[in-house]
């Protein structure tokens, strides 16, 4: 078992700042060359106290305001716009920033791309839904239609 800090929220493991144990081939082969994490040392606690000082200042505080937030986006329904060919398949894929970028555009809170997860790639026009996690214990369902572009 290995020792390390992620320094990017990983979905089943944990938050920037947390030190986890993990098997080694899933660390050195999977979260360290992504950049999701660091080996741990005893010298990386001040690195852990800044990961974690910046996710806090980041973070929705109360588990009320993340409902309200939730309740909001929910209501609403967010319009991306893409360069798509004929049959309406799109030149790549919709990212996770535009997602978060067309949320805001629509009138949303400002949400972090790295809080949007999105099921399957979405590469074709067309209704999804993609999740946005707002708080450790709230996750917003929001409905994106995705249109080509002029």
């Amino acid at each position: 078992m290995a020792k390390i800090i992620l320094t990017h929220e990983v979905t089943g493991l944990g938050a920037p700042g947390d030190v986890v144990d993990v098997k080694d081939g899933y660390a050195r082969n999977f979260l360290v060359p992504r950049g999701l994490a660091h080996a741990w040392s005893k010298g990386a606690e001040k690195q852990i106290t800044s990961i974690r000082k910046a996710r806090k200042a980041r973070e929705i505080e109360s588990l009320d305001d993340a409902k309200a937030i939730r309740d909001s986006l929910q209501s609403k329904t967010v319009s991306v716009t893409a360069k798509a060919g004929n049959g309406g398949r799109l030149f790549g894929a919709v990212t996770t920033s535009e997602i978060a970028d067309a949320v805001k555009a629509a009138g949303g809170p400002s949400v972090d791309k790295r809080k949007v997860e999105v099921g399957q790639p979405i590469k074709a026009l067309g209704d999804y839904t993609v999740q946005v996690r707002l708080h450790p214990e709230v996750t917003a369902t929001i409905s994106i239609t995705v249109v080509a572009a002029a």
